[in-house]
């Protein structure tokens, strides 16, 4: 966002599936007006409890809805949008190309949307670097995974998601990956002292804006731009 938009620019944000709206009230703190569209009503309760606690401010540019992102169509008009973000849900979609298409439906003319998606590609790594080999070699060549919470999912390659942004209208404009060396880590880890943090930081976002590193990250970003 602040390498495709000017400084101090307010931005209209949409958060799809924001889930308990960490990230949509970070932006609505920096000044954005952010909507969060969320199914799960208990995330909702989550996040409305914590903008209840916010400068009146903060709270007059954040719009909670309690909706799927499968159905913008029917909360939105078209071009409502400069950010479209939908981060860690189409991994639960089965479908997500008309999905998809909702989303670049409502952004305006040079938006960005960006996608945060389980790496196809990868996913034989964490087995694989745990020492699970029947399950790094079931890996290979699918596009299915269990998730640490015992939930199934679904990961997308990068080469299928940068057509199906061509398709919509909005072509891939950059991509980076997400969790190139921490992806192994226990979910209850404690961090790190602060100067290894600093540099484990430094190290995770240099390996994903550098190839080859970026291919094997659990995670893929990618950003497309309306046309």
């Amino acid at each position: 966002m602040a390498g495709r938009f000017p400084v101090g620019q307010r931005l209209r944000i949409l958060d799809v599936g924001m889930g308990q709206g960490t990230q949509a009230l970070r932006l609505a703190r920096a000044g954005h007006s952010v909507t969060g569209l969320e199914s799960d009503a208990e995330m909702v309760a989550t996040a409305r409890q914590t903008l209840a606690t916010e400068p009146e401010g903060i709270r007059e540019r954040f719009r909670l809805i309690e909706g799927d992102g499968r159905e913008t169509g029917a909360h939105f008009l078209p071009g409502a949008f400069d950010v479209v973000l939908c981060h860690g849900v189409l991994m639960y979609v089965q479908e997500p190309d008309a999905m998809l298409a909702g989303l670049a439906r409502v952004l305006a003319p040079g938006g960005l949307l960006s996608l945060l998606v389980r790496n196809a590609d990868a996913l034989a790594m964490r087995p694989g670097l745990a020492g699970d080999f029947p399950s790094a070699l079931a890996a290979f060549g699918s596009d299915s995974y269990t998730n640490r919470l015992g939930l199934p999912g679904r990961a997308d390659r990068l080469d299928a998601l940068t057509a199906t942004l061509a398709g919509i209208a909005a072509p891939l404009h950059a991509w980076y990956g997400v969790r190139v060396f921490t992806d192994g880590a226990d979910n209850d880890a404690e961090l790190p002292a602060p100067e290894d943090l600093e540099r484990l930081l430094a190290a995770e976002d240099r390996a994903g804006r550098t190839e080859p590193y970026k291919r094997v990250a659990a995670l893929l970003h990618l950003c497309g731009v309306r046309g």
